[in-house]
Parts: C-alpha cells; structure tokens; sequence
C-alpha cells in the first residue's frame, strides 16, 4: 500500500495557503486542480489539520553536539537516542557534531553511524558527522580539550570522506599544514570550514582558494574584525565566498552583532543559523557534559567552570525568534537560515524546501514558533496533541 499524507488549512512562512501532499516519503506535485493535496495513489491518505498553524520545510541544525543529557563526543552510541530527541524541537535532520577528542571517539561516532538507526526508530536524520577539531589553534580553543589538539596532517584525516561518514570539519587554516589538508578534505566532498582560529585576512583568503566554504561560529573562537585586519569575521562580512554560521541563542552574539551579520550575509544567502546546542538542550539547569569536561547549565547558557561558554542548551526555534527580534526579519527570512541555506551548503538540495519532488520533511508551529508537529519522510514523528 502507497504511504500518503495530507497537510491541510495552514499556511506557508509568506502567510499563503499551503497544503502539501507527501506520498512515500516525497512531496508530490499539485494534482489537476492545483490544490496539491490529490495523492494520484486511489489509496486514502492520512490528514493533519494544520488549521491556524505555519507549515515550513523541516529544519536543519548544521551543528549539534547533544541534547536531552546525552553528548555526542562522550557517548557516540547515544547518536539515534539524539536524533529521536531533536524531532520535538522541530528538527528533521541535523549535522552530529564530534568536538577535539581522542581518535578512538571520532572512529567510535562513524561506526555508530555506518551502523544506522536500531529497528523501529523515528527520529532527526543525521546527515554525516562535523569533525570540531582537532586541528584548531590553542588559543582560540574555547571549550576545546587543550590535551586532544593536533597539528594538521594528512595521515590525520586519511580515512575522512564525505563517503565515509564525514560531512564537515572545522580547522584553522594558520596551522602549517592546514592549507594542504583542506584542500584533500574539499577534494572528497567535505565540507571545510574556518574556525577556533587566529587566521589573518590572508590566511583565510588561502583557505577559500584550497575549498573552505564555511565559517564555524562567526565571531566565536576567533579574533575581532579590525579596521586593517578584517581576519576571519572581516573575510565572512565584507566578502562573498563563506557561508556563516551563527548561534543566534541571546548569549553567544550581542543583538547588534546578529543584526550587522544579517545586513552583510543575508542578501547572499550566507547566514546559517545554527544552534551549536549540547546535552543541556531539554534539561534543567545543573552539571552537564561536553565531550570530557564538566560543565554547568545555567539562565540559558553552558560554560566551562572558567565561565567560558561550551556550545549552547538552545533550539531552533528559539535561535530563531532571537533573529527575528535582532534583525526584523520576516519569517521566511529567518526559516531559510536553517533550511533552504543549509541543505545548498551541504548539497542536500532535496531538503530545505516543499517543492515537488522534495524529501517530505515539513515542521509545523504556531505564531510564537512553538513547534507542533513535525514530520520526517512523510511519517509524523512528533505531535504536540498526539
């Protein structure tokens, strides 16, 4: 029997009418009444009435270290307990994130991966892992393990592929040695990105031209734009080859920094939103992890006990309503940030959308951008009202 869904009475993130019709996982094309919501099947198809409520395209958080008390570097196999978790935030799919740590955890997290999901799981899909490390500058470290640092070397990533599960890696390209690794990783489909660095505006101007497409954390992990050193903030405003991503959580950035990354990066389709949220995200405030370091969850924030701040406890939806507030974006805006801009970086271009053909991921919220239900491959994995 043919699987179909129909989502009826809601609107899209422009305010107009929106019914999607999903059959076996894909959006399908509007039937020959042009309401989209005919399966062609002859098989009845379940309905959700999203009466009063927005439909959008499943979000993508590129940059997930954890949540719901489980992190990804420390706990490898919590990977699917993870992806089940994010369906609730609204997430459909998600980039794991292993930050700076032993070679036995990054093997650990391909392996669970390669492994796929147990039998009858339902949740987030993740994409390929984001290597955070371990070829990142000392002193840009942040919240990054200073015994697990690396100097960058092509026996480090021998095995990193896109095909091998590796989808992204942040590096500092000022390391000697960094220049020619990126462009191995460009070269096997990995999605290279500056970070936790202390580059130069030349150093990261080499970067682009080995393949770097990315950068991890704008204005976190990394010097300040100066009036004759723009360095990697400077590169991501004023130039047009990285895509940025931002953790618009109300801590990591000032409103006014947000709203001067959108003015710079928006018009170019280059501001990502992500969360870079942790095993804080769905928990109370108290001790929590980060790959082997303790930290403490408190008034939204994750720190180190020096008080540097450790990733974040926040969803994207709320990441999302601190942008709109920062910069007056409108909804459709703001949604691209997390779904249309990452699936082009990650060249998942049948996501991010509801145009026929797509992967039927959709998330739907109300007003406040609550999340009500959300949807993976056509199969509701997360209902509010449930």
């Amino acid at each position: 029997m043919t699987a179909s869904l129909r989502i009826v009475g809601g609107v899209d993130a422009t305010g107009a009418h929106c019914e999607v019709t999903i059959i076996d996982g894909v959006v399908a094309p509007p039937d020959a009444s042009g309401t989209g919501t005919g399966t062609g099947t002859g098989e009845p198809a379940e309905v959700l009435d999203a009466t009063g409520l927005t439909v959008l395209p499943g979000l993508i958080d590129a940059q997930v270290n954890g949540a719901v008390g489980r992190d990804l570097t420390a706990a490898p196999e919590s990977l699917w307990e993870v992806a089940r978790a994010l369906v609730q935030y609204g997430v459909t799919a998600f980039v794991p994130t292993v930050i700076t740590s032993s070679p036995e955890a990054r093997e650990d997290a391909l392996e669970v991966l390669a492994a796929g999901p147990p039998p009858g799981w339902a949740g987030a899909v993740p994409l390929g892992l984001h290597f955070e490390g371990p070829m990142i500058a000392a002193a840009r470290k942040g919240a990054h393990p200073a015994q697990w640092l690396t100097a960058p070397s092509l026996d480090v990533v021998a095995e990193w592929s896109r095909v091998n599960g590796v989808l992204m890696v942040t590096i500092a390209p000022e390391l000697p040695g960094a220049i020619e690794v990126i462009g191995a990783l460009a070269g096997r489909g990995v999605v290279v990105s500056v970070g936790h660095t202390e580059a130069t505006t030349a150093q990261v101007d080499a970067a682009v031209a080995a393949g770097a497409r990315l950068l991890t954390h704008l204005g976190n992990a990394m010097p300040p734009m100066l009036g004759r050193e723009a360095g990697p903030v400077g590169h991501a405003l004023g130039g047009d080859a990285l895509t940025a991503g931002v953790i618009t959580d109300g801590h990591h950035l000032d409103p006014l920094m947000i709203n001067a990354a959108w003015r710079a990066l928006q018009p170019g389709d280059r501001f990502l939103t992500v969360t870079d949220t942790t095993a804080a995200l769905g928990i109370p405030d108290g001790p929590a992890v980060l790959g082997d370091q303790d930290v403490v969850v408190a008034d939204g924030t994750v720190r180190l006990g020096d008080g540097t701040l450790a990733g974040s406890a926040a969803s994207l939806s709320q990441c999302l309503r601190v942008l709109r507030a920062a910069t007056g974006a409108t909804l459709a805006e703001a949604v691209a940030t997390c779904t249309a801009v990452p699936a082009r970086l990650l060249d998942a271009l049948d996501r991010g959308h509801l145009q026929s053909g797509a992967r039927g991921d959709v998330t739907v919220v109300d007003d406040g951008l609550e999340v009500i239900a959300t949807i993976v491959g056509g199969r509701l994995v997360f209902g509010k009202d449930a």
